[in-house]
Order: C-alpha cells, then sequence, then structure tokens
C-alpha cells in the first residue's frame, strides 16, 4: 500500500470506542505506537519522557471503529481502468471510512489465475491507500463452464471465489466449487440470479413495472438459486455467501439454513434498504441495478434480516461505469452504482431508525466480513495494526459526486442530505483521510 508519510504515534481522546470483535462499547482513548494499537482505556496517561512523541487527536463526541471493511467491490482494473482504478477506488474507499476492500473478478482479463491476482496485489502495493484483497472466479473466464484454479488462487492471495455479475447456471459446477473450495477453506459468493426467470429483464416485476411497460426481473430469480446454493452447501459442508440479497423470500430463506446449521452468510447493500422501485418512474438509469430495487415490503424484509442477524454484512457493491455506459435510455444503460462514499451515512440511518445498534450496524462492516473472508482485521485488538474509523455521526452534510475520489459519478444518492459520515481513517496507524484533506 502507498501510505501517507503521517507521524504514526498517534493518541485518539475521549471517544467512543466501538470494537464488536470484543464487545466493546465505551468511551476511551486509543493509544497507538508505531503503527499498532497498544492501549485502548480511559484517560490514557503518557509518561513524560515520550509525551511529545504522541500527536493528539480529539475524538469526543465520535466514533472510534474498527477500519471498516467492505467485501464487495468492484475496481475495474485491469481492463477499464476509465470508471475506476486500484488507485481511485481505494480513495475513495478510504473517503467513506473502509480500510479494506475485497475486490471482484469480473475485470478484462477476468482474474482467473494466480498471475492475475498477483497483479491486483502488486498493483494494490505500490498505488493503493488501503488494503486490497483479491476475490478470483469460480470458473474460468466467468463462462460456467470449467473450475479456476483455486489452489493456486488461494496460493497467490485470493481470499475468496465468485462469478460475481453472472451466475454459476451449472449445479453440478457449483457443488463441485464448494467441494474444491472447502479443500482451501475458501468461501465461495454466490452470485444469485436465474438467467432464464431474468432474461431481458429491466427492473423488478411486479406492479411498477407494468405500468411502466418494462419486463420484469421477478423475486424468484433470485430466490431459485438462493436455495438451490443453500442446498448444494447443505449437501457439501462448504461455506457459501451469498452477495447482494434484495428480497423478502431470499431473507427468509437464508433464515431458516441458518437455523438448521447451514453454513451460510449473505450480504445485502444500502440501496436495498433504502430505494423503492417506484423512483424508476423517472426512468433515471441511475436507479438501474441487478439486482433491482424492489418494493416496500422487500425493504423492511432486509431490515428485518439486518436485525436478527439473517443478514450478517452490509457491502456497498460499488459498481463505478462511464457516462458511455450510463447516461443512455434506461433499456440501454449499464447496470450497477457506485456506493464506497455514501454507503456509511445510509447504514447510520438503520441507527437512528432503531433497525440497528451501533455494535450490531459495525459489526456487519467489520467483524464479519473479516470472519468470512478470514482476514485479521476488523478489530482493535491490542497489538494488531491501527487500521480505525473515526466516525461523526452527527455531522449533516449534502452527498456531492463532484467531490468524490471516485472516477464514477453513477450515484444514487447524490444531492441527498446525510448525516454522519467518517471524518478521519487510519491505516497501519497513518492518516490516509480526513475531512480536513
Amino acid at each position: 500500500m502507498k501510505l501517507k508519510a503521517n507521524p504514526a504515534n498517534l493518541i485518539l481522546r475521549n471517544g467512543r470506542v466501538i470494537d464488536p470483535a470484543r464487545g466493546l462499547d465505551s468511551i476511551a482513548d486509543v493509544l497507538i505506537e508505531e503503527g499498532k494499537i497498544i492501549e485502548i482505556g480511559p484517560k490514557i496517561e503518557i509518561g513524560a519522557q515520550k509525551r511529545g512523541q504522541f500527536d493528539p487527536i480529539d475524538a469526543e463526541g465520535k466514533w472510534i471503529v474498527p477500519g471498516l471493511i467492505d467485501m464487495h467491490v468492484h475496481l475495474r482494473e485491469p481492463g477499464e481502468e476509465y470508471k475506476e482504478t486500484i488507485a481511485s477506488g481505494t480513495r475513495a474507499a478510504v473517503a467513506g471510512g473502509f480500510t479494506s476492500v475485497a475486490c471482484m473478478p469480473n475485470t478484462r482479463p477476468v482474474n482467473d489465475c494466480a498471475a492475475l491476482t498477483r497483479f491486483i496485489l502488486s498493483k494494490a502495493e505500490t498505488e493503493g491507500v488501503c488494503r486490497v484483497f483479491p476475490v478470483a472466479a469460480i470458473s474460468k473466464g466467468l463462462e460456467g463452464k470449467n473450475l479456476a484454479e483455486f489452489g493456486e488462487l488461494r496460493s497467490a492471495g485470493a481470499v475468496a471465489v465468485s462469478d460475481d455479475g453472472r451466475p454459476v447456471e451449472s449445479s453440478l459446477l457449483m457443488r463441485r466449487a464448494l467441494e474444491y473450495a472447502k479443500t482451501f477453506d475458501l468461501p465461495v459468493i454466490s452470485h444469485c440470479e436465474d438467467l432464464g426467470l431474468c432474461s431481458g429483464g429491466l427492473m423488478n416485476e411486479g406492479r411498477v413495472s407494468t405500468r411502466l411497460g418494462l419486463r420484469g426481473i421477478p423475486g424468484a430469480a433470485e430466490e431459485v438459486m438462493a436455495a438451490r446454493d443453500i442446498i448444494l452447501a447443505e449437501l457439501t459442508g462448504a461455506r457459501v455467501h451469498l452477495a447482494h440479497i434484495s428480497t423478502a423470500g431470499s431473507v427468509a430463506l437464508i433464515r431458516e439454513a441458518k437455523k438448521r446449521g447451514v453454513l451460510v452468510t449473505a450480504e445485502t447493500a444500502p440501496h436495498y434498504f433504502t430505494l423503492e422501485e417506484e423512483l424508476l418512474c423517472s426512468f433515471n438509469p441511475v436507479y438501474k441495478v441487478n439486482p433491482p430495487v424492489r418494493t416496500r415490503e422487500d425493504i423492511e424484509a432486509v431490515k428485518a434480516g439486518l436485525r436478527d442477524g439473517t443478514l450478517d454484512v452490509i457491502a456497498s457493491d460499488h459498481a463505478p461505469h462511464s457516462t458511455v455506459e450510463k447516461e443512455l435510455e434506461f433499456e440501454f444503460a449499464a447496470n450497477g452504482m457506485i456506493g464506497l462514499e455514501s454507503s456509511l451515512p445510509l447504514i447510520l440511518r438503520l441507527v437512528r431508525e432503531g433497525v440497528l445498534t451501533p455494535l450490531e450496524a459495525i459489526a456487519k462492516l467489520t467483524r464479519n466480513p473479516a470472519r468470512i473472508l478470514s482476514i485479521p482485521f476488523g478489530t482493535l485488538a491490542e497489538g494488531v495494526d491501527a487500521d480505525l474509523t473515526l466516525i461523526d455521526p452527527l455531522i449533516k452534510y449534502t452527498i456531492d459526486v463532484k467531490t468524490f475520489e471516485s472516477k464514477s459519478r453513477n450515484c444514487p444518492f447524490d444531492g441527498m442530505e446525510a448525516q454522519g459520515r467518517a471524518v478521519m481513517t487510519l491505516v497501519e496507524g497513518r492518516v490516509v483521510f480526513s475531512v480536513s484533506d
């Protein structure tokens, strides 16, 4: 990682320290020395000889949390650098409070071999400002025909496998993928979509799509594949993670599977608990995404799934597109929204609404994704690298895509009045973002 040469000896004073991995939620100081968390506690005393070596940061009224982890982003490099690069994507990440991101394999060429995985890690090391964890392809070329070499990909640094952007249509191939991944303790991230049920669909199938005359994508297109992959995970005893869950039916399937002890985890994205299908009456392609935004009933079911732990993670599904792909007639516009720099205030809204406690919300952005990906982050334990995020939960501002670090502007929340944001992001104890930057 390319880090700013800021001092790595800091003391954050009087913040609300929230660390779900340790069950910690209290007012305390955090002492960082040489990039490591040395001590957490109330009113930490520093000896006179060392006092001048630590830069103080006033964190009163703010949350000090482990560096946020987004386990589902598209960095577009290699191959589509005009949309996003590892450099611009990681700058967007730290501006949103994220110190770690897991990037999906649907690049050009596809990340389906060790050389591509190493390339991404090398680029992240020289040009990135946060940690980057590559997710490799399940199948070669994302074609759904032959499995990629999971062992080589794991050795090269892949933390999971996925054909995200496309489903694995063959049930047999998905079974083999789960069995193969289990050998290397790799989670399989499933893009749940039955292409036959949603072919040509542009938005959620229902009353609004009928009124607009747009081809619909039924919730069953997601739910059929979610059910299949849950059944295959149960058969193989392997871990499956279901990406971008959007429907009430999928939430119910996952909830029941967890009760049976199936090794299934799941994520949703902020647009699935904030945006309703009626927004598409504007025919604005900024709202076009796959799976599509759905009904008020689906939104409430997703919130319930977050509340009761059925949905483990909130991820942005950051999908940058240029105006060339996005600002077209609705039918021809690309699917996807950017979210690295707008996710946190939407998640904090869930806290204000009483859907999640602060500890629960931060868990879905730290401990849980770290556990699923088996990466040693997402905690403020003493002795670990000081990856942390300072959040002001009360600050009010207007989301403005013109200020974003991302190269793309396809954010449906542009112009929204927001409350709460990351005001400082640290990686290895170095300040890589602050609102004064």
